[in-house]
């Protein structure tokens, strides 16, 4: 598509979507109805960084909303400083809002992928999903070793009976979940929904493990080589502190005011340790460059000589299917050689570059859903409007008792967030200062990028590999006779990895199905997104990184670039030569 038909077609989808809008929001109304629609439309909007009320929680002007909208459709970025009235208090600049109306010359447009719309305000999915959030909040300091099978820990028992009991665990007809006869286990709970993550322990083995390295043998001293550097998979310990439990700081965070202060965030006098608790991977996914797991797992992958996809054998490295192309004995392999490596072409930098490269793609497209589409509230602002119900019907008497039900729905899980906060509250325990970022909640950033980055891990790597110890040495490989099932989960204190030689054996597509659903849901744990953000997220990513990959393979005429991708949702996509 030429530069001046994308330009039209932005245009006339920017048009069509300022026009629905128009139909429905204030702005379509008369001057005097604005403030009487103040709070009803935009009462499951993002507002964070306008002035809110100090009653309701709500934005405090339709007109703020409205130009703040404008803005989004101009497609400029100086109209946000010269066309939007900030807080008087906002420190924290909006992220990105016009990164979506870019566009690419390699992979799909921002535009081009499509998420379904979020869970409606009167629906039972948001009520299970947003229980869901402030679920994991109450346990952000118990065992991540608790939420699987065996865990003989109460709490984490009562939040999966709260949750069973809501109506939409009844099959969750929309957005599945792992269930164990049909209801959420501890060994379920907060899995996500991919093929085998529900296998094993609940974190990856990708965020424990390291790398053999010289002067480091084996992968349980959880370093990964980067060239001649080595990156301890250790974080620091995070100080086991909610935050925004009070509506005057809850107010002040969305007015969008900068209160981070790192000097408290951390209990500096404790070392660094494995992610042991959720409140661990919160820390993790909190200051993470957006890709730095992925590249990770794919250094973990390629140092342990983790096979690829069959389909590279004949292209990467003399593998078995490439010998036989060359009708030789496989007895003969070391008496003639591969002459010519992959390297830069199906080789290991060339993976490692599409790793990076493809969550460039993913950003820019989540910003389009985020700001241009979707626009919606972070849970924090839920929580709040759950809190403040009685004040926001009172003031807009036409939205009834909407948030009042909404409220009495996930009212068991309330009552135990009410029991918790200091406050007595039923605002969001949240993990950091600042709350959620300064953009929309749906889709995710970083659920997209997982997904994009991990269907690239999937593609180039073979996903039927499996976690085992052979010969004394852990590794992915395909299973054989004598292999033994390996798994690592941190000790109580987090300080070093146990090995477990026990259990089925770990399939590398579980492993890398399970790091996208830790990093996605990761960030539920810290209060900032639902499961809803992370679902429909992580399949925009996949569509994204294969649409990526369709093009390369579109580029390589001489060798069959042939690849297969297991997918988020248990399919199989080909990639290549037919």
């Amino acid at each position: 598509m030429t530069k001046n038909r994308r330009e039209e077609s932005y245009r006339v989808r920017t048009s069509a979507a300022q026009l629905a809008r128009e139909r429905t929001h204030p702005d379509h109304r008369s001057n005097g109805d604005e403030q009487r629609y103040a709070g009803a439309s935009y009462a499951m909007s993002f507002t964070k960084g306008l002035e809110h009320d100090s009653d309701t929680g709500l934005a405090a002007r339709a007109s703020d909303v409205l130009d703040f909208r404008r803005a989004i459709d101009e497609g400029e970025i100086n109209a946000f400083t010269s066309k939007v009235r900030p807080a008087p208090a906002k420190a924290r600049a909006w992220e990105a809002p016009t990164a979506g109306v870019t566009y690419e010359l390699t992979g799909p447009d921002p535009q081009a992928v499509t998420m379904a719309p979020a869970p409606a305000l009167d629906s039972d999915e948001l009520a299970y999903e947003m229980a869901e959030v402030y679920e994991l909040a109450l346990l952000r300091d118990v065992p991540m070793t608790d939420l699987q099978s065996g865990s003989t820990n109460p709490a984490v028992q009562a939040a999966a009976d709260r949750l069973n009991a809501l109506a939409y665990s009844n099959g969750f007809p929309n957005r599945p979940r792992k269930t164990e006869g049909g209801i959420v286990t501890r060994q379920t709970l907060f899995r996500g929904s991919a093929p085998k993550v529900e296998v094993g322990p609940y974190l990856s083995q990708f965020l424990l493990i390291g790398n053999d390295q010289p002067g480091r043998p084996g992968v349980d001293h959880g370093h990964v080589q980067y060239g001649a550097l080595s990156i301890d998979q250790r974080v620091p310990v995070a100080t086991p502190q909610d935050y925004m439990t009070d509506f005057g700081d809850w107010l002040q965070v969305q007015d969008g005011a900068d209160v981070r202060n790192n000097a408290t965030l951390f209990d500096t006098a404790q070392p660094r340790r494995f992610m042991t608790f959720p409140r661990d991977l919160a820390t993790y996914v909190h200051d993470d460059a957006l890709y730095e797991a992925y590249l990770n797992a794919c250094l973990i992958l390629l140092s342990m000589g983790a096979p690829f996809d069959p389909a590279f054998d004949n292209l990467s490295g003399g593998g078995e299917h490439f010998f036989n192309s060359l009708d030789l004995d496989l007895s003969t392999i070391e008496t003639h050689p591969r002459q010519a490596g992959g390297f830069a072409l199906y080789g290991g930098p060339h993976i490692l570059t599409l790793v990076t490269e493809v969550a460039t793609r993913a950003l820019k497209a989540v910003r389009y859903q985020k700001f241009n589409n979707h626009l919606r509230l972070r849970p924090e602002a839920l929580a709040a409007r759950i809190e403040r119900a009685a004040a926001i019907e009172a003031a807009h008497p036409h939205l009834g008792t909407v948030f009042s039900r909404f409220a009495t729905t996930v009212g068991a899980t309330v009552a135990e967030i009410r029991s918790a906060n200091p406050t007595g509250s039923a605002l969001l325990p949240m993990a950091f200062q600042e709350g959620s970022p300064m953009h929309p909640s749906y889709g995710a950033g970083h659920a997209t990028v997982a997904g994009a980055c991990v269907t690239i891990l999937k593609a180039f790597f073979d996903t039927d590999s499996a976690f085992v110890r052979r010969a004394g040495a852990d590794r992915f490989a395909r299973p054989t006779a004598g292999d033994t099932p390996v798994h690592f989960t941190p000790d109580s204190a987090g300080a070093n990895l146990d090995a477990h030689l026990d259990g089925e054996f770990l399939t590398l597509e579980g492993e890398l199905n399970k790091l996208a659903a830790n990093i996605s849901i990761g960030r539920n744990m810290a209060g900032v997104h639902y499961y809803s953000d992370y679902y429909d997220s992580l399949r925009m990513g996949e569509a994204i990184a294969i649409g990526l990959l369709e093009e390369q393979a579109l580029c390589y005429p001489t060798d069959p670039f042939v690849l297969t991708v297991p997918t988020f949702d248990g399919d199989v996509v080909r990639i290549g030569a037919r």
